[in-house]
């Protein structure tokens, strides 16, 4: 299962950095890899990793249609060498890491 981890303030504000014409909001593979990143950056010290669902997503997206988002592969790297994300791309990855994999609780039976 993965996750994609964004970073929260406690009053609910979402990182973003500023853009040319458009917020790009990072987004990180664990959060570890956030937390790596947060020691690199002073603006990110007051900001937390949240694994990402499809409620927050929309909370990042909505009203703002100003917001582009970025996968960090390397949290010690510029943020902003991020991989462009589309946003249906990222439904797509929420959507899977919240599947259940198949038999994963199934009961192992034996023919005893």
């Amino acid at each position: 299962m993965s996750n994609l981890y964004a970073m929260r303030r406690a009053n609910g504000d979402w990182f973003a950095l500023a853009g040319d014409s458009k917020r790009l909001v990072p987004l990180f593979h664990s959060s570890h890899d956030a937390f790596m990143a947060r020691l690199r950056s002073v603006e990110m010290l007051v900001f937390s990793p949240v694994a990402l669902n499809a409620g927050l997503l929309k909370e990042i997206v909505d009203d703002q249609s100003d917001v582009d988002f970025c996968m960090v592969d390397d949290p010690f790297a510029s943020l902003r060498r991020g991989q462009p994300l589309p946003h249906a791309q990222i439904i797509s990855l929420i959507a899977n890491a919240a599947a259940p994999e198949p038999f994963a609780n199934a009961p192992v039976r034996s023919n005893s």
